[in-house]
Parts: structure tokens; C-alpha cells; sequence
């Protein structure tokens, strides 16, 4: 872990991985670790089966204890609710596998294409649009990296590249490295964006060797958080932002909108200034996607638009994120207008 001095923190090897290593992954270990109520256990084990339990200790160690609605807790337990069949939520929620260019490069959209780095993340959100992701055929590595840069080379309009996954910040800072260098040598190539969580769930993963490829990195670099909560930002998550935005790299954050969550004006507030504390930018609101499992999560968009419209009302237009859903085969995302 590095401090906002840039200094690094001395523990043994490397911190990350090991922690990344030893995640939660047994329902019965986080319910004893939080003293969860018994009869939750076995609902627990049954989703764990459809969509695996992953969660970092220190993760874990911001939720409160003995308290099944903590909002934290509510992003990462398997609950009953996820062996519920609805109707309009499925596998593929906003139409990925129809913008499949080559194995692990997707288009959606003008200008910008996202490669899928890995499979991994550090902890599993229980409402990921990608549960049920193909990502035997779609990760790209080794000889698909070829094939993927290759194609992106070969289209002029590709100005940014998304490295996504899974979690891209999963991979060795060489690897990293590597990949943004294949991807500065194509000239048409002018910035690069990092979805990624493990700043927030797992802040050790921002450690020298990570700091030195974005400060060495010749393109313009753009990281995409993933914060929900206030709470997901303790003290260590602000040294992560601090070494990050040392850097000289932008920070900007997307949240998704969940029921028992962060549907609350007053919780929603917090974030921004939170988020803006930590020198991060709030970015997007996302409306939840459709993908089986998740619906307990959902958010209705007349109740979501008086939040954005509370929002608006009490905070300046930068701290505002905007509220947006996904829609297959559009040509971008579709705001839904906050109610003022």
C-alpha cells in the first residue's frame, strides 16, 4: 500500500496478492466472521453455487457485525432472492455478446472499445452485470491480445480503450504495463481508461510498481472507481486515491443505484462529498442492469429520478452524478431526466 507521501508501506511480499489470495469465499466463514443470523447460512450456500462468493478481509472489516441490511454486506452475500427467476433479466443484460469484434474486444460505442483483460476480481458484487459472463472464449491474453490489437490497429476511430474484465488491475503491474505499451505504439490510440474496484476493496493493490507504470505510461490514463457507499471510503481508500491521483492520472467514479443500498437522497449526498474529499470526480448513477439474480436490487426509475432531482437540488453540478441505464444496441447511454 502506498500513503499520500508516496511512500510505501513495508509488509512481506506482495500484500495484494496475498490478501487477494486469502478472499472470503465460503458463505459459512463471512457469516461467522460477522455473526450473521443462522438462518441466512443455507440461502447463502445455495446462491454461492450459481454465482461464487468472493470478498476481501479487509473489505469485510468495514461492514458492521451482526448486521444482515448493512449496505455493505448487502453488495457481496449470496441471498435467496438470487435463485429467483423474473422476467426481462437474463444472462447477457446489455447486449455484449452481439458487440463481440474479436475475443475480448467489445464496441458498443463511437470511438472507444473495451478489452476484457481477466477473468478475476477481488470481490464478487452480487448485482454484476457480468455473472454469467462467456469468459472462457472472451478473455484476452496471450495470443487474443494479439488478435484484439491487431483489430484495433486496423480501425482509425478507436481514439480510447477500456481495459475491463473481471477486474484489469488483477493483472501483474508488467503485464499492465505491457498491454499499455502495445496499445501507445498504435497512433491512432489517445487514451486509456481502467474500469476497476480493487482501489476500493483491496487499496494494498496500489503499490510502487503500479504507481511507476501510470507515472512512465506515454497515454493519457483515465481510472473508473466503483464506489457505492460512503463507507466503501476509510482511510486507507483515501491513500490509495491520493498516490493514484500523484500521478497525474484522472479519477472518476460510477456508482449503480441498489435497494438497500444507496436508495436515499441523504446517502447518495454523502457519496459525492465523500467521493470529492477523496479527489475523486462523481461520474455515472447507474440504473440497475437486468441480469438474472439482481432484480432484488432494483431501484424503480420514477423513485430513482426524485434522487437524481434531490441531488441536483443540493449539490453543485460537479458532484452530481449523472443518473443513466444501458440499453442494448443504443448508440450510448440513455440518461433518465432527474424529477426536480
Amino acid at each position: 500500500m502506498i500513503t499520500a507521501s508516496g511512500k510505501p508501506r513495508q509488509r512481506c511480499g506482495s500484500a495484494w496478492q496475498q490478501e487477494l489470495a486469502e478472499a472470503i469465499t465460503r458463505p459459512e466463514e463471512l457469516a461467522a466472521a460477522l455473526g450473521l443470523p443462522p438462518e441466512r447460512l443455507a440461502a447463502a450456500i445455495s446462491a454461492a453455487r450459481l454465482f461464487p462468493l468472493r470478498v476481501p478481509r479487509s473489505f469485510v472489516a468495514r461492514i458492521r457485525r451482526g448486521d444482515p441490511d448493512d449496505p455493505l454486506l448487502r453488495q457481496i452475500l449470496p441471498v435467496s432472492e438470487e435463485l429467483a427467476e423474473h422476467p426481462g433479466y437474463g444472462a447477457d443484460p446489455v447486449g455484449e455478446q452481439a458487440a463481440v469484434r474479436a475475443p475480448g474486444l467489445l464496441q458498443k460505442y463511437r470511438g472507444r472499445a473495451l478489452l476484457i483483460t481477466t477473468s478475476t476480481c477481488a470481490v464478487h458484487c452480487r448485482y454484476c452485470f457480468r455473472r454469467e459472463f462467456p469468459y472462457a472464449g472472451q478473455i484476452g491474453d496471450g495470443p487474443r491480445w494479439g488478435e484484439a490489437l491487431a483489430q484495433i490497429a486496423a480501425d482509425a476511430s478507436l481514439e480510447e480503450i477500456i481495459l475491463s474484465g473481471g477486474d484489469p488491475l488483477s493483472l501483474s503491474n508488467a503485464r499492465l504495463a505491457g498491454l499499455s505499451r502495445s496499445l501507445a505504439a498504435i497512433s491512432h490510440v489517445r487514451r486509456l481508461r481502467v474500469h476497476t474496484r480493487q482501489p476500493v476493496v483491496l487499496p494494498t493493490r496500489v503499490d510502487e510498481g503500479l504507481l511507476q507504470w501510470l507515472r512512465s505510461a506515454s497515454l493519457p490514463i483515465v481510472f473508473v472507481l466503483h464506489i457505492n457507499h460512503p463507507r466503501e471510503i476509510g482511510e486507507e481508500v483515501g491513500e490509495a486515491c491520493a498516490a493514484l491521483r500523484a500521478t497525474g492520472i484522472t479519477l472518476l467514479n460510477q456508482s449503480v443505484l441498489l435497494a438497500g443500498v444507496n436508495d436515499d437522497a441523504d446517502v447518495l449526498e454523502e457519496l459525492s462529498k465523500s467521493l470529492f474529499r477523496a479527489g475523486v470526480l462523481p461520474y455515472y448513477l447507474h440504473a440497475l442492469d437486468p441480469v438474472r439474480g439482481a432484480a432484488h436490487f432494483a431501484v424503480p426509475d420514477e423513485r430513482a429520478r426524485a434522487l437524481a432531482g434531490a441531488l441536483a437540488a443540493r449539490l453543485p453540478g460537479y458532484l452530481v452524478p449523472q443518473l443513466v441505464r444501458e440499453m442494448p444496441g443504443a448508440p450510448a447511454k440513455v440518461a433518465l431526466a432527474a424529477r426536480l
